[in-house]
């Protein structure tokens, strides 16, 4: 796995979650929220986030259904991903994000946020939580190719 920063996404119709990590680390932190629309202004606000982080890797929540089916909001995430690949020219990789939000939820409450200040920063711990979630399958995939075994 190369080494370096990678940036997560939970994408949503209202907000989109963004969580940064590192490789070397294997460690995801939530980073900020940006607003869906307009369209121009979210993209000018994602490149200026690239810009900064400067990642080699993006990491896209692909949502389905509890039974692993697609839906609707699954090819708008694909569509979100497909358009910060074309626009930025990084490579994107999906992870699972079914429960991600729910398990954000319980975090912040567990943290003692209340319910409102957990709904304004669920979006950014969802993309933690799934930006974690790859970062944690690239190790153990790392570590299978290497031949050894995680103790």
């Amino acid at each position: 796995m190369p080494e370096g920063t990678v940036m997560g996404f939970d994408f949503g119709t209202v907000r989109i979650g963004v969580a940064v990590g590192e490789t070397i680390t294997g460690l995801a932190h939530p980073l900020t929220l940006i607003a869906s629309e307009p369209l121009a202004q979210r993209f000018e606000k994602i490149g200026a986030l690239l810009a900064e982080w400067q990642p080699h890797q993006i990491v896209v929540g692909l949502p389905t259904h509890l039974d692993g089916t697609e839906h609707e909001m699954t090819q708008r995430c694909r569509r979100f991903g497909n358009q910060l690949h074309g626009r930025f020219n990084l490579p994107v990789d999906w992870v699972d994000e079914r429960l991600s939000s729910a398990e954000a939820e319980q975090r912040l409450q567990q943290a003692g946020q209340s319910a409102r200040a957990a709904k304004a920063n669920v979006d950014a711990v969802a993309a933690q939580i799934l930006l974690q979630q790859w970062l944690d399958q690239q190790a153990a995939r790392s570590v299978h190719q290497a031949g050894g075994t995680h103790a």
